[in-house]
């Protein structure tokens, strides 16, 4: 399999395969130009609608999330026939809803939790750049969001309650 994570990548084979067009972010990750934050960018109309959801139906929905894109994003991964590709941004669906577990649902709280997750997720500090490299396929690319996200949702109970 070809890691080139920029290849570009037809859009009919994203739009016409339920498997990637799910993985690709519903099409989010066809942007030419950031396909991750565009991804992240596409799921937060989503958070806000399970946002009213109880703690743990939400808790719920994020682990279900993770354990469909761990299968999503390595199926597509195959199909497209690249190594976590840059366009696969289900993985920025479920870290940005990770981000968000314990954040008040407020347009400042929704920004600071969009800002902080794709700083986390481009800069991959320790542990996050380790896995990133060490951990494959759809698990890999899951993991490296999520951890993404914990950091996140960390920075924002810092804003939130201060240290």
């Amino acid at each position: 399999m070809k890691s080139n994570k920029r290849r570009a990548i037809p859009p009919a084979l994203v739009l016409r395969n339920p498997i990637c067009f799910l993985a690709f972010g519903f099409g989010s990750g066809l942007a030419p130009k950031a396909p991750g934050t565009f991804g992240t960018l596409a799921a937060v109309p989503f958070y806000l609608l399970a946002s009213g959801l109880p703690l743990q139906a939400y808790l719920a929905l994020v682990i279900l999330a993770f354990v469909a894109g761990v299968w999503l994003c390595g199926r597509c991964e195959k199909i497209i026939g690249a190594e976590d590709h840059s366009g696969i941004v289900w993985d920025e669906f479920v870290g940005l809803f990770v981000t968000y577990i314990a954040a008040p649902v407020t347009p400042a709280y929704v920004v600071a939790g969009f800002c902080l997750f794709r700083l986390f997720d481009v800069w991959k500090p320790w542990p996050i750049a380790w896995f990133d490299r060490r951990v494959h396929g759809g698990l890999g690319i899951m993991l490296d969001d999520v951890l993404a996200g914990i950091y996140a949702a960390l920075g924002l109970a810092v804003l939130r309650y201060g240290f």
